[in-house]
Protein backbone atom coordinates (compact mmCIF):
# COMPACT_ATOMS: atom_id res chain seq x y z
CA UNK A 1 0.00 0.00 0.00
CA UNK A 2 1.07 3.58 -0.60
CA UNK A 3 2.09 5.27 2.67
CA UNK A 4 0.03 8.25 3.79
CA UNK A 5 1.90 11.00 5.61
CA UNK A 6 1.20 14.56 4.39
CA UNK A 7 -0.94 14.76 1.27
CA UNK A 8 -2.22 17.88 -0.48
CA UNK A 9 -4.83 18.08 -3.20
CA UNK A 10 -8.27 19.11 -4.33
CA UNK A 11 -11.25 18.01 -2.24
CA UNK A 12 -14.62 17.43 -3.89
CA UNK A 13 -17.91 17.92 -2.00
CA UNK A 14 -20.36 15.01 -2.13
CA UNK A 15 -22.68 15.85 0.78
CA UNK A 16 -25.64 13.56 0.05
CA UNK A 17 -26.55 11.14 2.85
CA UNK A 18 -26.44 7.35 2.56
CA UNK A 19 -24.41 7.04 -0.65
CA UNK A 20 -24.19 3.27 -0.87
CA UNK A 21 -21.61 0.98 -2.39
CA UNK A 22 -23.81 0.28 -5.42
CA UNK A 23 -23.62 3.99 -6.27
CA UNK A 24 -19.87 4.06 -5.58
CA UNK A 25 -19.20 0.85 -7.57
CA UNK A 26 -22.16 -0.52 -9.57
CA UNK A 27 -22.57 -4.27 -9.67
CA UNK A 28 -21.65 -4.65 -13.35
CA UNK A 29 -18.04 -3.83 -12.41
CA UNK A 30 -17.77 -6.75 -9.99
CA UNK A 31 -17.48 -9.43 -12.67
CA UNK A 32 -13.71 -9.44 -13.16
CA UNK A 33 -11.39 -11.82 -11.38
CA UNK A 34 -8.84 -9.08 -10.74
CA UNK A 35 -8.96 -5.43 -9.71
CA UNK A 36 -8.15 -3.87 -13.09
CA UNK A 37 -10.41 -1.21 -14.58
CA UNK A 38 -12.31 -0.40 -11.42
CA UNK A 39 -11.60 3.32 -11.77
CA UNK A 40 -14.11 3.33 -14.65
CA UNK A 41 -16.78 2.02 -12.31
CA UNK A 42 -16.47 4.64 -9.56
CA UNK A 43 -19.74 6.65 -9.48
CA UNK A 44 -20.27 5.35 -13.02
CA UNK A 45 -23.94 6.23 -13.31
CA UNK A 46 -23.27 9.75 -12.00
CA UNK A 47 -20.07 10.40 -13.96
CA UNK A 48 -21.32 9.02 -17.27
CA UNK A 49 -25.11 9.09 -16.94
CA UNK A 50 -27.63 11.78 -17.88
CA UNK A 51 -26.53 14.08 -15.03
CA UNK A 52 -22.83 13.93 -15.95
CA UNK A 53 -22.61 17.64 -16.82
CA UNK A 54 -23.69 18.61 -13.32
CA UNK A 55 -21.83 15.94 -11.35
CA UNK A 56 -19.08 17.47 -9.26
CA UNK A 57 -16.31 15.09 -10.35
CA UNK A 58 -16.83 16.15 -13.96
CA UNK A 59 -16.22 19.84 -13.17
CA UNK A 60 -13.05 21.83 -12.72
CA UNK A 61 -11.13 21.66 -10.42
CA UNK A 62 -12.83 18.67 -8.79
CA UNK A 63 -12.11 16.22 -11.62
CA UNK A 64 -8.59 16.15 -10.16
CA UNK A 65 -9.80 15.53 -6.60
CA UNK A 66 -7.71 13.46 -4.21
CA UNK A 67 -10.16 13.81 -1.30
CA UNK A 68 -13.93 13.47 -0.97
CA UNK A 69 -15.92 15.39 1.64
CA UNK A 70 -18.96 13.16 2.03
CA UNK A 71 -22.36 13.01 3.69
CA UNK A 72 -23.34 10.80 6.63
CA UNK A 73 -23.34 7.00 6.41
CA UNK A 74 -21.14 6.98 3.33
CA UNK A 75 -20.43 3.49 2.00
CA UNK A 76 -23.59 1.83 3.33
CA UNK A 77 -25.22 -1.10 1.57
CA UNK A 78 -23.33 -4.19 0.48
CA UNK A 79 -19.85 -4.97 1.74
CA UNK A 80 -18.16 -4.87 -1.68
CA UNK A 81 -14.48 -4.09 -1.25
CA UNK A 82 -14.38 -3.11 -4.92
CA UNK A 83 -15.78 0.30 -3.91
CA UNK A 84 -12.62 1.14 -1.99
CA UNK A 85 -10.35 -0.41 -4.63
CA UNK A 86 -11.99 1.73 -7.31
CA UNK A 87 -11.76 4.94 -5.29
CA UNK A 88 -8.06 4.29 -4.84
CA UNK A 89 -7.56 3.57 -8.55
CA UNK A 90 -9.28 6.84 -9.43
CA UNK A 91 -6.75 8.67 -7.27
CA UNK A 92 -8.58 9.30 -4.01
CA UNK A 93 -6.42 9.17 -0.89
CA UNK A 94 -8.88 10.18 1.84
CA UNK A 95 -12.56 10.51 2.65
CA UNK A 96 -13.86 13.03 5.19
CA UNK A 97 -17.33 12.73 6.71
CA UNK A 98 -19.32 12.49 9.92
CA UNK A 99 -19.92 8.74 9.68
CA UNK A 100 -19.15 5.75 7.49
CA UNK A 101 -20.77 2.34 7.23
CA UNK A 102 -18.83 -0.06 9.44
CA UNK A 103 -17.65 -2.61 6.86
CA UNK A 104 -16.79 0.13 4.37
CA UNK A 105 -14.78 1.95 7.06
CA UNK A 106 -12.80 -1.23 7.77
CA UNK A 107 -12.28 -1.85 4.05
CA UNK A 108 -10.78 1.64 3.79
CA UNK A 109 -8.25 0.85 6.51
CA UNK A 110 -7.32 -2.48 4.92
CA UNK A 111 -6.66 -0.84 1.57
CA UNK A 112 -4.76 2.32 2.46
CA UNK A 113 -7.69 4.75 2.24
CA UNK A 114 -7.77 7.25 5.11
CA UNK A 115 -11.36 7.74 6.35
CA UNK A 116 -11.66 10.73 8.69
CA UNK A 117 -14.66 11.48 10.89
CA UNK A 118 -15.46 15.02 11.98
CA UNK A 119 -18.24 16.61 14.00
CA UNK A 120 -21.16 17.83 11.88
CA UNK A 121 -20.42 21.55 12.38
CA UNK A 122 -16.78 21.14 11.33
CA UNK A 123 -17.80 19.09 8.31
CA UNK A 124 -20.38 21.71 7.27
CA UNK A 125 -17.65 24.37 7.36
CA UNK A 126 -15.28 22.19 5.34
CA UNK A 127 -17.99 21.32 2.80
CA UNK A 128 -18.70 25.01 2.22
CA UNK A 129 -14.99 25.72 1.70
CA UNK A 130 -14.35 22.92 -0.80
CA UNK A 131 -17.58 23.73 -2.68
CA UNK A 132 -15.87 26.91 -3.87
CA UNK A 133 -13.45 26.08 -6.70
CA UNK A 134 -11.05 28.77 -5.51
CA UNK A 135 -10.70 27.22 -2.03
CA UNK A 136 -11.01 23.51 -2.75
CA UNK A 137 -7.40 22.54 -1.97
CA UNK A 138 -6.65 20.86 1.37
CA UNK A 139 -3.63 19.39 3.11
CA UNK A 140 -4.07 16.36 5.34
CA UNK A 141 -1.24 15.72 7.78
CA UNK A 142 -1.80 12.26 9.19
CA UNK A 143 1.12 12.27 11.67
CA UNK A 144 -0.19 15.55 13.14
CA UNK A 145 -3.85 14.51 12.62
CA UNK A 146 -4.85 17.80 11.02
CA UNK A 147 -6.68 19.05 7.95
CA UNK A 148 -5.61 22.49 6.71
CA UNK A 149 -7.80 24.52 4.36
CA UNK A 150 -7.19 27.81 2.57
CA UNK A 151 -7.44 30.83 4.85
CA UNK A 152 -5.64 29.07 7.68
CA UNK A 153 -8.50 26.90 8.90
CA UNK A 154 -7.10 23.85 10.66
CA UNK A 155 -9.23 20.97 11.88
CA UNK A 156 -7.98 18.21 14.17
CA UNK A 157 -9.22 14.64 13.84
CA UNK A 158 -8.97 11.46 15.85
CA UNK A 159 -7.79 8.11 14.52
CA UNK A 160 -7.13 4.77 16.17
CA UNK A 161 -3.34 4.48 16.74
CA UNK A 162 -2.87 1.10 15.04
CA UNK A 163 -4.80 2.25 11.97
CA UNK A 164 -2.74 5.46 11.87
CA UNK A 165 0.56 3.56 12.05
CA UNK A 166 -0.45 1.14 9.30
CA UNK A 167 -1.45 3.99 6.99
CA UNK A 168 1.73 5.96 7.64
CA UNK A 169 3.89 2.88 6.99
CA UNK A 170 1.79 1.69 4.06
CA UNK A 171 1.10 -1.68 5.65
CA UNK A 172 -1.89 -3.92 5.12
CA UNK A 173 -2.84 -6.56 7.70
CA UNK A 174 -0.26 -9.03 6.37
CA UNK A 175 2.47 -6.39 6.30
CA UNK A 176 1.66 -5.29 9.84
CA UNK A 177 1.82 -8.91 11.03
CA UNK A 178 5.17 -9.46 9.29
CA UNK A 179 6.67 -6.63 11.30
CA UNK A 180 6.62 -9.18 14.11
CA UNK A 181 8.28 -11.84 11.97
CA UNK A 182 11.18 -12.46 14.38
CA UNK A 183 8.85 -12.90 17.36
CA UNK A 184 6.63 -15.23 15.33
CA UNK A 185 9.61 -17.35 14.32
CA UNK A 186 10.84 -17.54 17.94
CA UNK A 187 7.39 -18.68 19.03
CA UNK A 188 7.24 -21.31 16.28
CA UNK A 189 10.64 -22.71 17.22
CA UNK A 190 9.82 -22.83 20.95
CA UNK A 191 6.42 -24.37 20.28
CA UNK A 192 7.86 -27.10 18.07
CA UNK A 193 10.54 -27.89 20.67
CA UNK A 194 7.83 -28.36 23.27
CA UNK A 195 5.64 -30.33 20.83
CA UNK A 196 8.09 -32.16 18.51
CA UNK A 197 5.42 -34.48 17.10
CA UNK A 198 4.00 -31.44 15.20
CA UNK A 199 7.20 -30.88 13.24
Amino acid sequence: MQPFTIVSGIAAPLPASNIDTDVIMPKQFLKGVDRSGLSDGVFHDLRFGPLRDTFVLNKSPWQEARFLVVGPNFGCGSSREHAVWGLGQLGFRALIGTSFAGIFFDNCARNGMLAITLEAAALDTLTAIVSDPTTAALTIDLPAQTITAPGGLQLAFDIEPTRKESLILGLDAVGATLQERAAIQRFEQAYLQENPWLA
